[in-house]
């Protein structure tokens, strides 16, 4: 059995990834994780590790957070840009940007599916685990998403 030092190591990077991309905060994301793994240890560390469950955690995590602050917030650039020389830097900066500024016009349900398979590395079961459906459904809404996505990128409406 995993330890859950093990399991927050394989998962914080994945799960800080589907949230930022759902909610285009890097340090909300940060500080939603942390909260997502301690709510998981306390309620429950005594259960197999669960990374639907998981996800769902910081996923709603998310959503009771933006019904508190229904507001926006600026992306921290600084959480999606590696090491490298200023014009690479710039350049990541502004593609994540459009991205992100795309996925934040999509629907609701497609940011969420987009995100999860993006950031998540789950497989398209535990992706339909966590929203309730099964994978075809998973899988028809992840192609969807993807080609909205793609229109918006193409188009230049970001």
């Amino acid at each position: 059995m995993e330890t859950f030092r093990q399991f927050y190591q394989v998962h914080k990077e994945k799960l800080f990834g589907y949230l930022v991309r759902k909610s285009g905060n890097g340090p909300l994301a940060a500080d939603l994780v942390q909260e997502s793994f301690t709510r998981y240890m306390e309620r429950y560390s005594h259960r197999e590790k669960s990374v639907a469950l998981l996800f769902t955690i910081g996923r709603n995590l998310l959503y009771d957070q933006m019904r508190r602050n229904r507001k926006d917030v600026e992306l921290q650039e600084e959480t999606l840009i590696g090491e490298g020389d200023e014009e690479e830097k710039y350049i990541q900066r502004e593609e994540s940007q459009k991205v992100l500024e795309a996925m934040q016009q999509l629907s609701e349900e497609d940011r969420d599916i987009l995100a999860l398979v993006v950031s998540s590395e789950l497989s398209y079961q535990e992706i339909a685990s966590i929203r309730g459906c099964t994978v075809a459904i998973i899988k028809v809404r992840v192609h969807r998403a993807r080609q909205k996505l793609r229109q918006l990128l193409v188009r230049g409406k970001v």
